[in-house]
């Protein structure tokens, strides 16, 4: 005869797969930016999580809520792993602002506004254009595009994720350390 299943294990598993889900999010983020140590400790908190949900929904398979639980755990956990991820903004990016605005010296007002900025001139399909090249912490990328859409609105805008960056000038905000990258 199966076991009958308390009222309250569909939402411990639900809650277990936030939890494990969630984790695993923020690891993968980690091990992207090389972080081993804190991916390796992650990584065994996440699977001990995960096997004892697992358990849940093996013990009590036969009942469709411990699987209702599991799965919609998982989904939630992805949302909430991503928030979290979001608000911990790890890493590093290389936002490239292109403008075709001559009357507009955005390197220089990004400058003044404390980023490091190398600029190219160039040439787009409907003429000059100047091209700006910022590398910053991923927490100052949404000043920085308020400020781009301040400055110069009619700018492409283009952000791509960076892995250690070395040498150069950082944002003067985005780090208590030194404004020079070091490592």
């Amino acid at each position: 005869m199966p076991d009958v299943m308390p009222w309250y294990i569909p939402l411990v598993i639900f809650v277990a797969r936030v939890g494990d889900v969630s984790i695993g999010t923020v690891r993968t983020i980690m091990m992207i930016n090389g972080s081993r140590l804190g991916s390796a400790i992650l990584g065994a908190l996440e699977v001990t999580i995960w096997v004892l949900a697992v358990g849940g929904v093996l013990k009590y398979l036969p009942n469709p809520w411990a699987v209702v639980g599991y799965a919609a755990g998982f989904g939630t956990g992805v949302f909430v792993g991503m928030s979290i991820e979001d608000r911990l903004a790890m890493g590093f990016r290389l936002v490239r602002v292109i403008s075709t605005s001559r009357d507009m010296d955005v390197a220089g007002v990004l400058r003044e506004h404390g980023y490091g900025v190398t600029r190219f001139d160039g040439v787009g399909r409907d003429g000059p254009v100047t091209e700006s090249f910022i590398v910053i912490r991923r927490k100052s990328l949404r000043q920085l595009r308020e400020l781009v859409a301040r400055i110069a609105p009619d700018s492409f805008v283009t952000v791509e994720r960076m892995d250690h960056p070395v040498g150069g000038v950082m944002h003067k905000h985005s780090s208590e350390r030194s404004e020079k990258t070091e490592r």
